[in-house]
């Protein structure tokens, strides 16, 4: 952070997009460690980034946070556990903020599908190709998310276009 404030004198919008998947098995072939690992960087890291986030965001008067989750952070993938619960950790940091919303900062739970990336060529190899037909089956579209498209659904998000989108923090 102190180099976003050298570098452009505050913070106005950000994206945390980091995240890994968990192996291809049910919960109770999970490993402790595996376990660990997977929430540590997707809730943990996600967590120490509006850490830092949010008070900067105060400072200057507000502004956005989309964290990306997942369809994940929405439903069930009975084989991958460690990834959905963190997944819907991080749907849930998205909603714990709805106190700084006076202050005009928003935070957005961004939960797209299965997209085209580095991460998903690896979950394919692990889980096979059915995966991708079962994912295209269920999704409106018939196809599987470009990297383009949700990185344009994360601008829009963060821009002034987008000022009433928050998380939705009750029902």
């Amino acid at each position: 952070m102190a180099r976003v404030m050298d570098a452009f004198g505050g913070l106005d919008f950000a994206v945390d997009n980091a995240g890994i998947p968990s192996h291809n098995r049910i919960l109770t072939d999970m490993t402790l460690q595996e376990w660990e690992h997977v929430l540590r960087v997707n809730v943990i890291g996600t967590w120490l980034c509006m850490k830092y986030e949010l008070p900067a965001l105060q400072r200057r008067g507000g502004g956005a946070i989309v964290n990306v989750a997942s369809n994940g952070g929405l439903y069930a993938i009975p084989a991958a556990p460690a990834y959905v619960a963190s997944k819907h950790g991080v749907v849930g940091l998205s909603k714990v903020t709805v106190g700084y919303g006076p202050d005009n900062i928003r935070v957005i739970a961004l939960c797209p599908a299965l997209t085209k990336t580095a991460m998903f060529d690896g979950v394919v190899a692990r889980a096979g190709t059915q995966m991708v037909a079962q994912q295209e089956a269920v999704t409106p579209p018939r196809r599987l998310a470009e990297s383009e498209e949700v990185a344009a659904a994360a601008v829009w998000l963060c821009s002034p276009e987008a000022t009433y989108v928050t998380t939705k923090w009750a029902t």
